[in-house]
């Protein structure tokens, strides 16, 4: 597991290789993260913004932005956490990804971000 806090705010990454299969005849690898979001700060928080850079040793790399995770803004009280799964295709059987979380403090409106450290995708059959 990857972890990283910034601003009091724990990001803990786990990965997991999901498997292969066939689209528009070109082999893609499947791979899934679970993303918990501690909040060890004495404010409640809210995540309103993700920015994904995701590498692809085959390809170029790709950059996402958008609103919230899965479809939620999530508000994150003291002491509290939020845990969601997500998941990435990538066309070749290594990858990575690494990003930020935009966050409010709701107390006093300020916004920060909260990086989300480097992670890793790497198959079964491709590792040594």
């Amino acid at each position: 597991m990857i972890t990283q806090v910034t601003k009091g705010i724990k990001v803990s990454v786990q990965t997991s290789f999901e498997g292969t299969f066939f689209k528009n005849y070109k082999m893609h690898y499947a791979f899934g993260y679970t993303i918990t979001i501690e909040n060890q700060s004495k404010e409640t928080v809210q995540l309103t913004a993700r920015h994904w850079d995701i590498f692809d040793s085959l390809k170029e790399m790709e950059t996402i932005d958008g609103e919230g995770v899965i479809g939620k803004k999530p508000v994150i009280r003291s002491g509290k956490s939020h845990t969601y799964s997500s998941g990435c295709l990538l066309a070749s059987p290594i990858g990575a990804m690494r990003g930020h979380y935009r966050m409010v403090d709701l107390a006093s409106t300020e916004e920060f971000e909260v990086e989300v450290p480097t992670f890793k995708f790497a198959a079964p059959f491709a590792m040594n």
